[in-house]
């Protein structure tokens, strides 16, 4: 089953303990796992831009993420494992789940496509 695993990041830590080298031995592992499916690091908060459409469809563009929080989503993974109690170990596993920060575990929907 597949799992997407959202990377939310605290936005107050001045010294984070994990560092690009525990992200890159992180990496490795799910792919050695081979239960990588997708999974990417997002730019910087600063380059989001927030669209909305009304009821009457009138678009509006706004830069930066929509609403203010002391989190930053960072990123993801898309892993397939057995069940959840294995995604959630591998979420646990993962850097981003340290410093403050926390991993959102989400079955994908199956479709049957």
């Amino acid at each position: 089953m597949k799992y997407l695993m959202l990377i939310h990041a605290a936005t107050d830590v001045t010294e984070p303990e994990c560092t690009p080298e525990d992200w890159m031995a992180y990496d490795k592992q799910v792919r050695d796992a081979g239960i990588f499916v997708s999974g990417e690091s997002l730019a910087d908060l600063v380059t989001a831009t927030t669209v909305q459409v009304d009821r009457q469809g009138k678009r509006a563009v706004t830069d930066g993420p929509f609403a203010e929080t002391r989190e930053v989503l960072g990123g993801f993974y898309v892993i397939d494992v057995p069940d959840l109690d294995v995604a959630l170990d591998w979420a646990a596993r993962c850097p981003g789940s340290r410093d403050g920060g926390a991993i959102v575990v989400r079955p994908v929907a199956d479709f049957g496509n």
